[in-house]
């Protein structure tokens, strides 16, 4: 499975979004749109998931409890299925005080675990949170989350994953790996609690631009990036072309990897280069749905 993200614009156009889509279809499964990114305002993912749909690329909505009580929540949920919208990825979401509005109030009425409860409720038992049946026409979402395994403390992460299935969760999506050791030690346990074989996992990629942009991402919290590809950065000629040669050369070695179901492509503010690391990393053809 190859699913890739796309940021919706700081606008009211979608003829971006859309212009992404086509120029990764046929190269993924499905594309990521995510919400209010770093609680940064941007066109909602559901709009953004609509637009994907109509250029024929299966869409996956981001939906963050920061900015939603569970009405609302619950609420775009029934929306996105009406506009034919089938996947959902559950996240917290960002921090208000890391965006452009941080004296917004957050809400966090729900936990991501809750919010992939909450779905699963809707589509399994047909009810609303409230206990309320859903007489007809229920969502059946096929739902996903997210797994950070370089966050500390390092031994809970697998535990938290865990209990994301448990509340529901079909499909995982992982922060960006740089420290592949690391990966495979969490990926050990996960194959040890068995979790591979009750979710997909889907190993994030991020392709680096530059050196300075991996030195960034050194000093993000939850982010681990080794210094040896810091300084192979540092010393190509083409410090782009670099970054997609380490990208690809980490989707090959996940392929070896148990467990691993796919990949996830999140190459920031660059979505055109996902075409260009699924075919070297000879992940075409696409299997047709």
């Amino acid at each position: 499975m190859v699913t890739a993200e796309i940021g919706p614009p700081k606008n009211s156009n979608g003829e971006v979004v859309r212009k992404h889509a086509r120029n990764l279809k046929n190269y993924i499964d499905g594309a990521n749109l995510t919400d209010n990114q770093t609680a940064v305002v941007r066109l909602s993912s559901i709009a953004a998931g609509f637009h994907v749909l109509s250029e024929g690329v299966e869409p996956i909505i981001q939906m963050t409890c920061r900015d939603r009580n569970r009405i609302g929540l619950q609420s775009d949920l029934l929306g996105a299925y009406s506009l034919g919208i089938r996947n959902v990825l559950a996240l917290t979401g960002d921090h208000q005080s890391f965006g452009n509005h941080p004296t917004a109030k957050n809400v966090y009425d729900l936990d991501s675990i809750q919010l992939i409860q909450t779905i699963k409720k809707l589509r399994d038992e047909k009810q609303f949170l409230s206990g309320e049946p859903i007489k007809e026409h229920e969502p059946r979402f096929f739902i996903g989350a997210v797994e950070n395994p370089f966050g500390d403390p390092f031994e809970f992460r697998v535990l938290r994953l865990e209990k994301k299935i448990e509340a529901g969760a079909q499909f995982i999506q992982t922060q960006c790996i740089f420290d592949m050791e690391r990966f495979e030690r969490f990926m050990e346990m996960v194959r040890e609690r068995g979790l591979h074989e009750r979710a997909y996992i889907l190993a994030g990629i991020t392709p680096l631009k530059s050196a300075k942009a991996a030195k960034y991402m050194k000093n993000v919290a939850g982010m681990i990036m080794p210094d040896h590809i810091i300084e192979r950065m540092e010393k190509a000629e083409d410090q782009k072309e670099e970054g997609v040669k380490i990208a690809v050369e980490m989707i090959e070695h996940l392929k070896n990897v148990k467990g691993v179901a796919g990949v996830h492509i999140m190459a920031i503010a660059w979505e055109d280069i996902v075409p260009v690391i699924v075919e070297r990393a000879g992940l075409l053809p696409r299997p047709e749905v």
